[in-house]
């Protein structure tokens, strides 16, 4: 069994967090299902202004949309439905082996829509449709104006991976939006499955504070929150509240470790993968983080089911050093949604770049 099935063994998925046409057309993201256990892929603006500014793939592409008309950000939209797409279908077998729990490929809303509810369930709703495929997700942040977003999307039918997660708070109001869609489908009496997974972003937690704290405290605030909200996510599934939903046919939201590519080049390449084996989990990986699993990566044991005095202990002694865990938690995510809208302002001005000089030519 190679190093990455180990994982699957134990009941996690293995994702690709990175998606270019050169991957599709080259034949290399097929050669990672079958010989590295990928089950799934997430994309975001950052791998698409990426993707796009790196490679001459797109550029016919852009060229024929420009000339017809269309804007930046229908050109991208256009670009990315044809790749995800096809990913979708090379994952199709996957996900109907599963009966609809994996295969998925990720497309994420316009980052500017963070902050309005309204506009984000009509963009998923028009995105899915336009997507055309059933493992699909549309990728929603989990911003207070995200959660009305996500309900109501659930509610509606579309499966959503909810995006820049980070504290276990915020995991947990992501879990009851989305469970609050749940209960709201079943009692309309419609289909009680609506395929999840809840974003939590690991390493950002680490890159702010490296040099900032004792030693021992180095590269652990981000597992210690990870370990925590696993902890919490179990206890959700083992509620009453969610007993219940699985006794009329629903299925849980699964949890998502992002983020898991090592910053630190001092620190092992595999850190953020091996610290997070554990079952009804995906681990969604950068291209490099899963080839060095791939080459060296092992799992001697996964995350603990219930709640850890020694992990809540280490989070509290990030408090004695004067962090608020808490506060540092909302930063990240206010940080994230910042960094994702300069993706996609770079995204767009590449694309618009490439058009005018197209046009020009």
């Amino acid at each position: 069994m190679n190093r990455t099935a180990e994982l699957g063994r134990v009941g996690q998925s293995v994702w690709l967090d990175n998606i270019t046409r050169d991957l599709l057309t080259s034949g290399t993201l097929e050669r990672y299902v079958t010989e590295l256990s990928v089950s799934g892929l997430t994309s975001n603006p950052s791998i698409y202004d990426k993707a796009i500014g790196g490679s001459a793939a797109y550029d016919e592409a852009i060229e024929r949309l420009s000339a017809a008309g269309s804007d930046a950000e229908n050109i991208f939209f256009e670009l990315a439905l044809d790749d995800l797409r096809r990913a979708a279908d090379l994952f199709l077998p996957i996900h109907r082996r599963t009966n609809g729990v994996d295969g998925f490929v990720s497309l994420e809303v316009s980052p500017l829509l963070a902050a309005d509810a309204r506009e984000t369930i009509r963009a998923a709703s028009r995105l899915h449709a336009l997507g055309g495929r059933p493992n699909l997700f549309i990728k929603i942040p989990g911003t207070p104006a995200g959660l009305e977003a996500i309900e109501a999307s659930v509610f509606a039918g579309v499966p959503v991976n909810v995006t820049l997660l980070f504290s276990t708070e915020q995991y947990l109001a992501a879990a009851d939006a989305y469970t609050r869609a749940i209960e709201r489908r079943i009692d309309a009496g419609r289909d009680p499955y609506v395929a999840s997974v809840a974003s939590v972003f690991v390493s950002r937690w680490d890159g702010p504070l490296a040099g900032t704290l004792p030693a021992d405290l180095h590269l652990q605030l981000g597992l210690a929150i990870a370990r925590g909200t696993y902890a919490a996510y179990r206890a959700l599934l083992e509620s009453d509240r969610w007993q219940r939903l699985l006794n009329e046919g629903a299925r849980p939201q699964r949890l998502l470790w992002a983020s898991t590519g090592t910053k630190d080049p001092k620190a092992s390449d595999v850190l953020y993968v091996e610290a997070l084996a554990a079952p009804l989990t995906v681990n969604t990986m950068p291209e490099e983080t899963l080839l060095a699993f791939a080459d060296h990566g092992t799992v001697a044991a996964t995350l603990a089911a219930s709640p850890d005095p020694q992990n809540e202990a280490l989070i509290a002694r990030f408090g004695a050093e004067g962090l608020d865990v808490a506060e540092f938690g909302r930063r990240l995510q206010e940080q994230g949604v910042e960094a994702f809208e300069r993706a996609w302002q770079s995204l767009l001005t590449r694309i618009e770049d490439k058009a005018s000089a197209f046009s020009a030519g």
